[in-house]
């Protein structure tokens, strides 16, 4: 059984949060994992921090402001002190169940990526139509310039061995939702091979992404990896 750091990033998820730490808890404790379960505050205004704290399940670790997503992460994953890191979102799309997936490929692969892009995934509730063909363009321009033959790099739901993340996210610079794309491209700048697997996926309505703001800073986003490539940051 693999011993387990679950990252969860949240910015003013007091209506998500205590749902998803209960369903995070219960499974890992059920399957008998070796566990730790850090809550990544991102400068919440409402009561997520009183929430965590209030039911024990999890460690607050609370940024000084808002940083964004991709340095939560970070924050969160260079403070964890197990054998691997699970970054998971506060509205569980992903189930947690879909761990289950990934034990079975964690002795051959130290960069383990769930994927809503593969044959086998299961979509159960889709974005609307306005957010999804914006996705697909996304997944089509960082494949043409990051990250040939990754089917999906956003899904929130990624597992990295310890190694691997001493390795990748020392070198991030990137903290809004374009992290996963510097992730995964610094990952195999190192020579890590990424496993993508198959998973469930459901939509969350109450999504936090504004679709036209934070499409054009992902693309830039992705061009800034380029550019940070070029001036050697992640040798």
């Amino acid at each position: 059984m693999i011993k387990l750091s679950v990252i969860i990033p949240a910015y003013n998820e007091e209506r998500r949060i205590l749902p998803t730490l209960y369903k995070v808890n219960t499974f890992l404790k059920n399957k008998g994992y070796d566990y730790e379960i850090l809550v990544v505050d991102d400068g919440s205004k409402d009561e997520t921090v009183k929430i965590v704290k209030k039911q024990g399940i999890a460690k607050i670790i609370k940024n000084p402001v808002n940083r964004g997503k991709g340095y939560s992460v970070k924050h969160g994953a260079l403070a964890a002190k197990k054998e691997w890191v699970l970054f998971t979102d506060a509205d569980s799309a992903t189930p947690i169940e879909e761990l289950e997936k990934f034990k079975n490929y964690a002795g051959k692969y130290e960069v383990l990526i769930g994927s809503r892009g593969m044959h086998e995934s299961n979509i159960q509730v889709h974005q609307p139509f306005y957010r999804e063909l914006p996705g697909k363009i996304f997944g089509c321009l960082v494949k043409l310039i990051c990250l040939k033959g990754i089917h999906d790099s956003q899904c929130g739901f990624k597992l990295f061995s310890m190694r691997a993340v001493q390795n990748i996210f020392s070198k991030q610079t990137i903290d809004g939702f374009g992290f996963d794309v510097e992730l995964l491209f610094i990952a195999r700048k190192k020579g890590f091979k990424i496993k993508q697997i198959p998973v469930t996926w459901i939509n969350d309505a109450q999504t936090k992404l504004n679709i036209i703001r934070d499409s054009i800073r992902m693309f830039r986003d992705i061009i800034l990896v380029r550019i940070n490539d070029l001036k050697g940051k992640y040798n």
